[in-house]
Formats: structure tokens, C-alpha cells, sequence
């Protein structure tokens, strides 16, 4: 009866999502709101694969309708999807349009000044899926604070969040921890899309010295905070479905841990545990897969636990599974095997220590309660679509 109950909420979500697949247009798909913008201008794009209008990259529209872009930015994973997790992304060339490629993922996170100097419009577009330490929030940061550097315009073409219908999490409120895989002020789960948080970084002067870019964003259509979308592309080799882009926030945490969460199999950020697990009933052997997973966690090793499955959408982020796993892992000094990591990806010291602490789920939603009521009063300001609630 449990899996007829998560088939028929699928089956729901697939009616739901057919129903306004054709409806819910990201900002990418109003050409007309922004080619204006871009006629007489040298442009640089960054995007990748998820940066397309219908079926069509976002490159491949603009050059075709006759729109001068000089080079493209590549964010993690690079341009075209080519690189892994983690994987350096080098310049280069597009095979298939000849422009230049620059990585903002390695040596340069943020665009130079000699990487700026022949363009005069920056087009962002990429697909996000609402947690702060999903790197293409930080690369659109970078682009912003480049453009307020150099005086440049920048475009962002705004898409769904997936995750985009609640906000929880602790607040990222220690600037020692700030990484390229958090370095504002907000939630895990913030529950914004990308335009949304352009338009808070610049009218919260989290830029640089308080300034803001020349800014401009294209909204989605169709789209509320609380809809069901499902991504037609996926965002990153490792969240191949919506059950993984659900389970992200919670299971990344992971990452500054020991703990494996399914990279190097089919099933990653579906399924979690490490060798001799004696929590859940799902085993699994991760292996490296290329362009996917390098030297993912107990490689070749037979791992148990628990795989990931949902009866309805969640509405916060599950603690239960990183402190059922420490509870349950044998060695405890070593659970944590990159504690400043994982403090980087909480956004505070604190929970880390909770957890070693034994502390309660409840007792630690309480610890952020106050700084998350205060985020949410903030991020009302800069809502540019229907809220969930």
C-alpha cells in the first residue's frame, strides 16, 4: 500500500506538470522582453545546458536571430555538461558556434576585467534548484559583483525553483564560512528563484562595499511558489529526477561527512550509508563514472542504508537522516571527515556540534528559528511571483 501511495503521488505530479508544461514559460522563452535589449550590444552568456529557449540552447537563439555574442562564461560542470562534480573546467571553444569559452569554475570564479573589456551585456541564464550551496547562486553572485566592478549590464533570465515552495534551514549569518558554496546571508532553503535573489543581492548591498549592478530580470510566466515543476533538463550530472532535486537540500549535507550519498551509481542523491550500515534495507556499490562521479565515497565497497523515497513533496529539510546516520556510524571521531566542509554547507559551526551534542530535530529548529523569521521578512520584499503561502 506505501509504494501505491508514492506511484499515485508521481502520477499526480506528471498529470500536474503535463497539464502546465506548455504554460509555465521560464524567462529564456520571452525572446521579447529582452532581444530589444541586446540589439547593438556585444554579449556574453553565461549558461549551460539547461539554458535553452523550447528546445533550442540560449546561444544557438541569439546567434540566429542575429545578436552579437563575443563569448560565453561556463559555471561547474561546465558549458555543454562535459565535467563532474568538484571537476576543474577549463577555457576553450565551443565546438558547435566556435566562441570562446571562459570557466568561472577553478582559477576564476568571477569574470576579470580583460575577460569584460569587449563586451557590454552579460545574459545569465541557468536552471537552479533552491539550496544555498548549489554553486550557480555563487556564480551568479560573481557575475554580479564583476558587473558592478566594470560597470556592466547584466540580464538574468529567470527560471522555476523546484524547491522554491518553502524556506528552512539555518542562516548563513558567520562571513568566515563564506565558500563558493555559500556566501550570502540566506537559508539552505531559501525558497527563491535566481531572479528573485539578483534583485535581493543588489537591493540588500550584499555586492561589494554595498554597490549593485545595472540590473535587469525577466521573469518566469505561469509560475507560483508553490507549483509542481518538474525540470525538463537536469540541472547537474548527479540530480538526474525530481526525487533527487527533493532530497538535495538534506542529503548534501552529507558532503562533510563520510557518509556515501549514491554518487557512482543510478541513484544519486536518492540513496545513503557506508559499509556495514545497520540503518534502512537498500545496499549499493559505488563506482566512478566519468563526467558524473570521480573517486566517489567507499568506491567498490558493498554499502548499506537507506534509499530515498517521497509520499508527497517535503516541506523541510530532513535532519533526521544525518543524525540517524551519526547515531549509527562506529566510529564518531571520524563521521565528520571534513567538519569545516560541512560547517561551509550548514552555514554555522553549530549544528555540527548539535548533532555530536545528541540534540533533538526540534531542539535544533529552534536554534535558527529566530534568524529564518527574519530572513523570510526579507525576502517578501523582492517576491516576483505568487508566494506559498
Amino acid at each position: 500500500m506505501k509504494h501505491a501511495r508514492i506511484n499515485l503521488f508521481f502520477f499526480f505530479l506528471f498529470v500536474l506538470n503535463a497539464t502546465h508544461a506548455f504554460a509555465q514559460q521560464s524567462g529564456a522563452s520571452h525572446t521579447e522582453k529582452y532581444f530589444g535589449l541586446l540589439q547593438n550590444k556585444r554579449v556574453a552568456v553565461v549558461a549551460n545546458p539547461t539554458s535553452v529557449v523550447g528546445k533550442t540552447h540560449l546561444v544557438d537563439t541569439l546567434l540566429s536571430s542575429g545578436i552579437q555574442v563575443v563569448k560565453i562564461f561556463a559555471p561547474e560542470h561546465g558549458f555543454r555538461g562535459e565535467a563532474g562534480n568538484g571537476d576543474h573546467v577549463s577555457n576553450g571553444f565551443d565546438k558547435k558556434t566556435k566562441l570562446p569559452i571562459f570557466s568561472l569554475y577553478g582559477n576564476h570564479t568571477r569574470p576579470t576585467a580583460e575577460m569584460l573589456s569587449n563586451i557590454d551585456i552579460i545574459v545569465f541564464d541557468i536552471q537552479d534548484v533552491g539550496a544555498r550551496f548549489y554553486t550557480f547562486l555563487a556564480t551568479m553572485q560573481e557575475v554580479m559583483e564583476a558587473a558592478a566592478i566594470n560597470k556592466k549590464e547584466v540580464i538574468v533570465l529567470d527560471r522555476p525553483n523546484p524547491n522554491g515552495y518553502y524556506v528552512d534551514g539555518p542562516v548563513m549569518t558567520d562571513k568566515k564560512l563564506y565558500s563558493f558554496v555559500g556566501q550570502l546571508p540566506i537559508p539552505i532553503v531559501h525558497g527563491c528563484t535566481l531572479g528573485e535573489l539578483a534583485n535581493m543581492i543588489n537591493g540588500e548591498g550584499w555586492l561589494t562595499a554595498g554597490k549593485a549592478c545595472q540590473l535587469t530580470v525577466i521573469p518566469c510566466s505561469e509560475y507560483t511558489h508553490n507549483s509542481y515543476f518538474e525540470l525538463p533538463i537536469k540541472p547537474s550530472p548527479n540530480l538526474p529526477n525530481i526525487t533527487s532535486i527533493y532530497a538535495y537540500p538534506s542529503l548534501c549535507l552529507f558532503e562533510g561527512t563520510c557518509i556515501s550519498i549514491g554518487r557512482g551509481t543510478n541513484l544519486p542523491f536518492q540513496q545513503f550509508g557506508f559499509p556495514n550500515c545497520k540503518v534502512g534495507e537498500t545496499s549499493f556499490t559505488p563506482k566512478e563514472i566519468p563526467g558524473v562521479s570521480t573517486n566517489p565515497p567507499f568506491e567498490n565497497q558493498l554499502c548499506k542504508g537507506v534509499k530515498v523515497n517521497f509520499e508527497k513533496r517535503p516541506t523541510q529539510l530532513n535532519l533526521d537522516w544525518v543524525i540517524s546516520m551519526y547515531a549509527s556510524y562506529p566510529n564518531k571521531e571520524k563521521f565528520f571527515s571534513s567538519p569545516g566542509f560541512f560547517d561551509k554547507l550548514a552555514g554555522t559551526t553549530l549544528l555540527r556540534k548539535q548533532i555530536v551534542e545528541g540534540l533533538k530535530e526540534e531542539e535544533i529548529r529552534a536554534s535558527w528559528q529566530k534568524e529564518l523569521d527574519a530572513f523570510k521578512i526579507i525576502r517578501r520584499k523582492y517576491l516576483l511571483y505568487s508566494d506559498f503561502n
